[in-house]
């Protein structure tokens, strides 16, 4: 581990610590400050030649601010000669900008992968892609973890695993549903849904069985909330009991707090791949880490082991 070196920019500093907890390392010195301009100053502050570079940064809100600092962090690394440069992006901000939907916009996603590789990224570790084929988009190798075992192992103690039934809020999810429903021995069911706005949703119908039953909602990102709740409304209706739901990425932009407190769910838990701040603290919203997670695959690459088996249990 002596050739390992782990360095954090300023957009999750505390599931950094856990990282570098986990693996037992100290994290490498960096000076990531602004310039009196606002410019982004970056400094690294330890010999990293010949060193395999483990760079953690969210490019979660302020998504430019933070997308920017990533990118000259691996600039200023990789001019000091390292190995290896690994991008840790626990978020992959402008994930949902991944393809062509309308005449004449961008697909994002894709102009961010060849920013990363041109600023000096050798290989990228991020979890749960909004869309899988985002990993195409890249180059260089792309390694893409799943939070389905950190959030099963959390219902599980907290003894959320009877009459259960997972459900995917919408049809683009249900193979990620279908997993979870594997590792919960449960039911399946999908909301079917039609968009009115971009931030609204209207919810047709329920496919499957749900009365009567205690429900996990799964999703990649809740943002402003709208389709969880509206999915919650139906799901009530349809009679349900307890409605849960297991999102990765918390992104909770505008009022997405105050319409979860006031909707049908009891529980929505988020991972830590994004910090949430003391306005988007709420009773209803609870933590996992995936410290672990990130520090075993950063072992693995570190070691040229394998890192499938942290993520084999989702299938088809």
């Amino acid at each position: 581990m002596d050739k390992m070196i782990v360095l954090s920019g300023n957009s999750n500093k505390l599931l950094a610590d856990k990282i570098s907890a986990a693996l037992k390392v100290k994290q490498a010195k960096a000076l990531v400050s602004r310039f009196s301009d606002g410019e982004i100053r970056v400094k690294i502050e330890e010999n990293v030649r010949g060193k395999d570079v483990f760079l953690i940064q969210s490019t979660c809100a302020p998504v430019n601010e933070n997308l920017m600092e990533l990118l000259i962090m691996l600039d200023a690394t990789r001019r000091a000669s390292p190995f290896r440069i690994t991008a840790v992006i626990p978020y992959f901000g402008y994930a949902r900008q991944d393809r062509k939907d309308q005449p004449r916009v961008p697909i994002t996603a894709k102009l961010v992968a060849n920013l990363l590789t041109g600023a000096g990224a050798s290989r990228v570790l991020t979890l749960d892609l909004h869309a899988g084929q985002i990993q195409g988009f890249f180059d260089i190798p792309l390694d893409h973890l799943y939070s389905i075992n950190a959030f099963v192992d959390y219902f599980k103690k907290a003894k959320v695993n009877n009459n259960l039934v997972v459900v995917s809020p919408d049809v683009g999810g249900i193979k990620m549903a279908r997993a979870y429903a594997k590792r919960f021995r449960a039911g399946l069911a999908i909301v079917d849904k039609r968009r009115n706005a971009p931030d609204a949703t209207e919810v047709m119908h329920i496919l499957g069985e749900v009365k009567g039953k205690n429900v996990i909602m799964v999703d990649d990102i809740i943002a402003t909330g709208s389709s969880l709740v509206e999915a919650a409304k139906a799901l009530r209706k349809g009679g349900a009991k307890k409605i849960y739901a297991a999102v990765a990425h918390g992104v909770l932009s505008s009022n997405a707090i105050e319409k979860i407190e006031k909707s049908d769910i009891d529980m929505v838990v988020v991972t830590d791949s994004i910090p949430l701040d003391s306005k988007k603290k709420s009773k209803k919203v609870k933590v996992v880490s995936v410290g672990k997670l990130f520090a075993d695959a950063i072992k693995r690459i570190h070691f040229e082991k394998s890192i499938s088996v942290l993520f084999e249990s989702i299938g088809s």
